[in-house]
């Protein structure tokens, strides 16, 4: 069988961020085969080799967002670390930062002196407000990103303040439209020979997950609000309560498929009553119909609910929690979690590459490594004159 070369094999990354946002996109392009070389700092490196749970002194998430990257270390305030990474970039395709704008161009790294030592650089930034307008400057965290795009607006439930998802999914959705943008700006210099720069901003990424809100309200006088577990006018689709004191998602919303419901509840009647038997219907009678299901789901164990929905091709399913999934059949039989082996911690499961590329694949090479791990590599394979 021939061998599988992953999809960005040969592409070179520096990476210059750090915690999630830009580091993100440098976990998802060396996902896919990229060569990233993540500079940190001499010493201390990047704060998020101390964040979040840890074992043995070694942070978890660390293992998996810096994981299949290398580790060098540079001082970018002297002059020794500036000179190491612009020949870094003298033979990189694409440069991650997610500094606060300006600050690569105070330490001599702007645009005009990286573009000078490459021309085919491309350049992602990756900031709160992006790099123009007049809050490009402020410190712009994800959490804020969340607020000012919109989503955090509509999280939790409408008699309480807003509230967040468990994961800094700001930081996430601008790492991936970053990545977004570097494979773009990849195909164009195809063209035209000739590296760009990538402007992303959390907040506009956030923002491009967000509908038709901003038209919902302009032409249609709608704000959105929290609406807890469900969206509005879309029934059935909620969590029901069990007889053994778990829950099951039911989402049943599209006519063929209320049909089938109804038909697995013993309630086939309710698909032809003018009450449920159209979308517009039952979302006007959205919270009755949920307590009407949640009445014949609290009488079931969940694994017999599972089933019989199942049975009818309803779409329903359990919420997980990680033991859950690393015990499912489902993620088993298709390794949505792999265990990367690690030299102190042993194997560390995380959560294998995605999307899944038939001819070309992703792979994990290894876990987040120690600070500086690759200095002596790089130097010699990358610049050899060192």
């Amino acid at each position: 069988m021939q061998q599988q070369i992953p999809a960005l094999d040969g592409v070179r990354v520096v990476e210059l961020g750090q915690l999630i946002a830009g580091p993100f996109c440098g976990q998802l392009m060396a996902d896919f085969g990229a060569d990233v070389v993540k500079v940190e700092q001499p010493d201390q490196g990047d704060p998020m080799r101390h964040w979040g749970h840890s074992k043995n002194g070694r942070s978890l998430s660390w293992s998996v967002i810096a994981r299949g990257k290398r580790s060098v270390t540079a001082d970018l305030k002297s002059a020794d670390g500036r000179a190491f990474v612009l020949a870094l970039v003298a033979q990189a395709d694409v440069l991650v930062e997610n500094f606060r704008p300006g600050t690569l161009e105070r330490y001599g790294l702007g645009w005009d002196e990286l573009s000078a030592a490459n021309p085919r650089l491309i350049l992602i930034r990756v900031s709160g407000f992006g790099q123009t307008g007049p809050y490009a400057t402020r410190a712009g965290y994800g959490s804020i990103g969340e607020a000012m795009g919109g989503l955090r607006h509509l999280v939790g439930d409408p008699d309480r303040p807003p509230s967040r998802t468990g994961l800094s999914i700001g930081d996430m959705l601008a790492g991936m439209h970053a990545a977004y943008g570097a494979l773009l700006a990849l195909y164009a210099r195809q063209r035209t020979g000739a590296g760009q720069v990538v402007d992303v901003s959390i907040y506009e990424s956030v923002l491009a997950m967000t509908e038709a809100l901003v038209a919902d309200y302009a032409i249609a006088g709608v704000t959105r609000q929290r609406s807890g577990a469900v969206l509005p006018g879309v029934a059935p689709s909620n969590v029901y309560p069990t007889s053994d004191g778990d829950f099951v998602l039911v989402a049943a919303n599209q006519d063929t498929v209320f049909r089938r419901l109804a038909a697995a509840m013993g309630r086939p009647d309710l698909a032809t009553s003018p009450e449920y038997a159209t979308h517009a219907a039952r979302g006007v009678r959205q919270r009755e119909l949920d307590d009407l299901i949640a009445g014949w789901t609290a009488h079931h164990r969940a694994d017999e609910i599972l089933a019989v929905l199942e049975q009818h091709g309803v779409p329903a399913g359990r919420v997980y929690t990680a033991r859950d999934m690393l015990d499912d059949p489902q993620f088993q039989a298709r390794e949505s979690i792999v265990r990367v082996p690690d030299p102190e911690l042993g194997p560390i499961p995380m959560q294998n590459v995605a999307p899944r590329l038939s001819a070309t694949p992703g792979t994990i090479r290894w876990p987040g490594p120690a600070l500086g791990a690759h200095d002596a590599e790089v130097r010699a394979a990358l610049l050899p004159g060192e």
